[in-house]
């Protein structure tokens, strides 16, 4: 055997080529991976059975379940309990209705609950007139301020219930008793 001249390092080792390699058209890295495990003249069938293993065991991950913070949850926004009608956004998520023309927009309406998919992190919900941060935990529930709880419930679910058009900052009692408003 006549080295051809080319050598190439992979993985620290030192994989030299040669004229009578059965494997002289194959790539230098998969004739060095060949060269490593080849037994006689069997390599080719070891380096096929290699990457058939290694095909097979990526198309097994690939339909394992994805880690708890890319896994999307169904959270339930309901809005309904808000008068008068409105549309509502959760940016990165639904149309903005902001920019938008109201009249024409697909967000969401205050008409109607919505489910949305959302991976675990920190989102807003708004309308015109109000909008808070929310946030999905790893476990797929819902967790925000405590200072919120007047005008939204649903913490440690997974519905996010929204009862009130403005939120401001007060210290008297709440506006609403057992969803009856009281001012």
């Amino acid at each position: 055997m006549r080295p051809l001249g080319r050598r190439s390092s992979m993985w620290g080792l030192e994989l030299a080529r040669v004229h009578d390699d059965p494997l002289r058209g194959c790539s230098l890295s998969m004739a060095g991976a060949c060269k490593l495990v080849r037994v006689g003249s069997s390599g080719i069938g070891v380096c096929l059975g290699i990457g058939l293993l290694l095909t097979a065991t990526n198309v097994l991950l690939s339909d394992a379940a994805p880690p708890a913070h890319n896994k999307e949850f169904p959270i339930t926004v309901n809005a309904t309990p808000l008068d008068p009608p409105t549309w509502w956004q959760v940016p990165g998520v639904t149309p903005m209705i902001m920019t938008m023309d109201p009249e024409t927009t697909e967000a969401p309406r205050t008409t109607e609950s919505r489910e949305l998919k959302l991976k675990p992190g920190t989102y807003r919900f708004g309308t015109f007139t109000f909008d808070f941060p929310f946030v999905v935990t790893r476990d797929g529930v819902l967790d925000f301020a405590r200072s919120l709880d007047q005008c939204v419930s649903g913490r440690g679910t997974q519905t996010l219930t929204v009862r009130c058009s403005q939120m401001q900052p007060y210290v008297g009692p709440p506006d609403y008793h057992d969803g009856v408003v009281t001012r």
